[in-house]
């Protein structure tokens, strides 16, 4: 399947599952947007890696915390390559506090997680939406996580913003149906940069805990992730207001590792 000259705008596009998803789209003909925060070398080397494929790839500094930032990133993409088609909400942060260390969880980090993980997603969101209904429609993911449900993970309020994050996937589905779509994408444990650095000495141990748990065998890695996003972009139409699932079989395993 390729696209003509469709564009996608992937936030937290130069690592992990926001490169991933960036370039697995690029590979079906999109030009690509992204977007990063801080990781700026990690962004242009994804660019670069895209522009290899023969589509367009331009990097963009924003905080999607910043409501004006992200009405100028989708600017850009108007100005630069014509038209808005598909957003990948993927920028998030987190903090590793322990569950039972309730007071080393500050207001800070709630407000901070909050307005990166939710309202991000939302500020992106209203910025593409004239773009994508003058393309004639949209497709708007926003990538979650198992700890939505789970209750379990780097920190209570990580968990609770992805819940919100999932409850806004909802709302937008409904607001902007019927001609964008919003589903949004929940992750298991991801082999990856972010949680290897959060972790830290506990990664390998907790990882392998987890792979003797999971029905599938193996923890997620961010391609398996953008090979979800990229189904539910080009799959059914008629799939809006849905969070898939893609974890190996965590959610069905009854197993919890303490992150403790």
């Amino acid at each position: 399947m390729q696209s003509l000259n469709k564009v996608i705008i992937v936030t937290g596009g130069g690592t992990g599952v926001g490169r991933a998803t960036s370039l697995a789209m690029a590979r079906l003909g999109y030009n690509v947007i992204v977007n990063y925060s801080r990781s700026c070398d990690e962004a242009l080397a994804t660019v670069a890696e895209i522009a290899k494929l023969g589509v367009k790839a331009l990097p963009f500094q924003a905080d999607v915390a910043d409501d004006a930032a992200c009405r100028a990133m989708a600017a850009c993409a108007i100005e630069s390559l014509g038209r808005v088609d598909v957003l990948v909400n993927c920028a998030g942060t987190t903090d590793f506090i322990p569950f039972h260390n309730l007071d080393a969880v500050s207001d800070e980090s709630w407000e901070r997680l909050y307005k990166v993980n939710v309202v991000g997603a939302f500020h992106c969101a209203r910025a593409v939406r004239q773009a994508m209904l003058a393309a004639g429609g949209g497709v708007i993911i926003n990538v979650s996580s198992v700890a939505a449900q789970l209750g379990q993970g780097s920190s209570i309020p990580y968990c609770c913003t992805k819940a919100a994050l999932d409850n806004l996937t909802v709302s937008l589905a409904r607001t902007l149906a019927p001609q964008i779509r919003v589903n949004g994408i929940a992750p298991g444990f991801i082999d990856g940069r972010w949680t290897q650095a959060g972790l830290g000495s506990r990664f390998n141990s907790i990882k392998q805990a987890y792979e003797k748990t999971l029905p599938l065998g193996r923890v997620c890695q961010p391609e398996d992730i953008a090979d979800g996003i990229v189904s539910l972009i080009t799959g059914s139409s008629l799939v809006t207001g849905q969070t898939l699932t893609v974890d190996a079989g965590m959610m069905i395993s009854g197993f919890q590792v303490k992150f403790d």
